[in-house]
């Protein structure tokens, strides 16, 4: 038996057991339509705290992490920088929507939006910015699973054949069973994953350098600008901190994030989950040691690919056994899935609920309505992977890419739950405004001082608001427009 087939065994065998739990966790609530998306809002601290640990650590976590190590040394610390400041979003938001939501039978974020504002199309736009940042996000994981698949088979399974079975699992069991297969699936896969990413972290700094310790001081002495900011590769101060601000603000955000707090069975079980959510982030320790190994270990001969330094390192470096191999390829294929299972739903929601929802569903029953949400998942997922096939670049910018969008929701989100003043007209004007500007400076113009675009166009978004709410109230209020006095 070659190693390859070991490897493929032991990563189908993993396959079919996640395919299993999820199929198994659809029950009657799954039928109806608050049961498919928000679980019947009756989640508990144990499999919420997995949900929202797989909503952030994804196939992103697996090759992203060690690559941004391995690409910039000491600027990849930016990443448990915004993870630290997760907890505060969970703890301020989370109890205030679950709340809403109850109250008032809201299941996406374009539902609160919409009603609090009045306004239908506003919600559309929400739904429609969400859907646009969170189909590369999906594609982020079906991409990472065929990287995957690819290395750690030897080419045996290719790239588009790993990304597809890793597809066709997810939107298996979330189309058959919803939020109960995803929190049941992202159970088992959570402990898989932390397990194997410690085991390796400390795994191959102990084989190659005789542990962590050693293997910084080796760091220090050969290539000691990767450990100094801004960062061998030159990711300056500006960059790293605007990067920390948009993933930590943009997090709150995401409509899978956002959406999770409804399925809660109160605000406190959110502020518990909130208080032992930074255990989850240990996960990316171990796997930060692996890309700061794969500095010393490609000295000579650089990687083309940063993101497959974790892959090199297992298979190439540490001479694992097939068995380890096999069993590293779950786990970070547990990563992706875990992930790739809350986007596939939420964005189908998303799509069905906000945007075809007011207009060619206008009237549907539920019944229908969560038929048409099933066949979206399939549709969204395959949309994904043909985007995955293309081969984009690198994941950590990929995401940082959709964050700077969905950033672009906070004055809106944060009007409705908290600024009951901001007006539809003002909030919908800033953030037209802010994606427009972040997409012209991400992909055509280039970013003022190397700040991560989403900052400014942001700051953009605030200051049409204030304008507009500025100019809405003297308007309402009888008073010029102009501040020069009449005479």
């Amino acid at each position: 038996m070659t190693d390859s087939v070991i490897v493929v065994g032991i990563t189908l065998a993993y396959l079919v057991m996640v395919l299993w739990v999820g199929l198994r966790a659809r029950g009657q609530a799954s039928s109806s339509l608050e049961g498919y998306v928000a679980g019947g809002r009756h989640v508990g601290v144990v499999i919420l705290f997995f949900i929202l640990g797989a909503e952030i650590f994804s196939a992103f976590a697996f090759l992203g992490t060690p690559g941004w190590a391995y690409q910039h040394g000491a600027p990849a610390f930016y990443i448990l920088a915004y993870l630290s400041l997760v907890p505060i979003t969970i703890w301020a938001l989370g109890p205030r929507v679950a709340k809403l939501g109850r109250e008032r039978g809201y299941l996406t974020q374009g539902d609160m939006i919409a009603d609090h504002y009045r306004s239908k199309p506003l919600g559309m736009l929400a739904g429609i910015i969400g859907v646009v940042a969170l189909v590369p996000y999906l594609t982020i994981q079906i991409a990472g699973a065929g990287l995957l698949f690819q290395a750690a088979t030897d080419g045996l399974i290719p790239f588009w054949l790993g990304g597809l079975l890793a597809f066709v699992v997810v939107a298996a069991y979330v189309y058959c069973s919803g939020l109960s297969g995803i929190g049941w699936t992202n159970l088992i896969q959570g402990i898989m994953m932390i397990a194997i990413a410690w085991f390796l972290g400390l795994a191959i700094s102990e084989r190659l350098y005789g542990g962590v310790a050693e293997m910084f001081a080796q760091l220090q002495q050969s290539a000691p600008e990767y450990l100094t900011m801004p960062g061998a590769t030159g990711m300056n101060w500006g960059y790293f901190s605007t990067a920390v601000l948009v993933s930590a603000f943009g997090g709150a955000m995401w409509p899978h994030l956002f959406m999770k707090f409804y399925s809660a069975d109160s605000g406190k079980t959110l502020r518990k989950v909130s208080v032992f959510y930074p255990l989850y982030a240990y996960l990316l320790v171990p796997l930060l040691f692996i890309g700061f190994a794969g500095i010393l270990a490609f000295a000579e001969a650089p990687l083309e690919r940063a993101d497959t330094v974790l892959l090199r390192m297992v298979m190439d470096v540490a001479n694992f056994s097939p068995w380890v191999i096999g069993l590293m390829l779950s786990g970070a294929l547990a990563a992706a899935m875990s992930t790739g299972a809350n986007l596939a739903h939420t964005a189908a929601i998303v799509l069905v609920r906000d945007v075809m929802g007011p207009t060619v569903l206008k009237g549907a029953s539920e019944t229908s309505t969560v038929k048409v949400t099933r066949w979206s998942v399939l549709g969204l997922s395959m949309t994904a992977y043909g985007i995955a096939l293309l081969n984009p670049g690198s994941l950590v910018m990929n995401l940082l890419t959709a964050y700077g969008l969905i950033v672009q929701l906070f004055p809106m989100v944060i009007g409705a739950l908290f600024l009951p003043q901001l007006r539809r007209a003002s909030v919908m004007a800033g953030a037209l405004a802010g994606s427009l500007a972040y997409l012209l400076m991400e992909f055509a113009w280039g970013s003022p001082l190397g700040w991560h675009a989403g900052v400014w166009a942001m700051l953009l978004n605030v200051g049409v608001v204030a304008v507009w709410q500025g100019l809405d109230r003297a308007s309402r209020n009888g008073q010029p427009l102009s501040s020069t006095p009449s005479h």
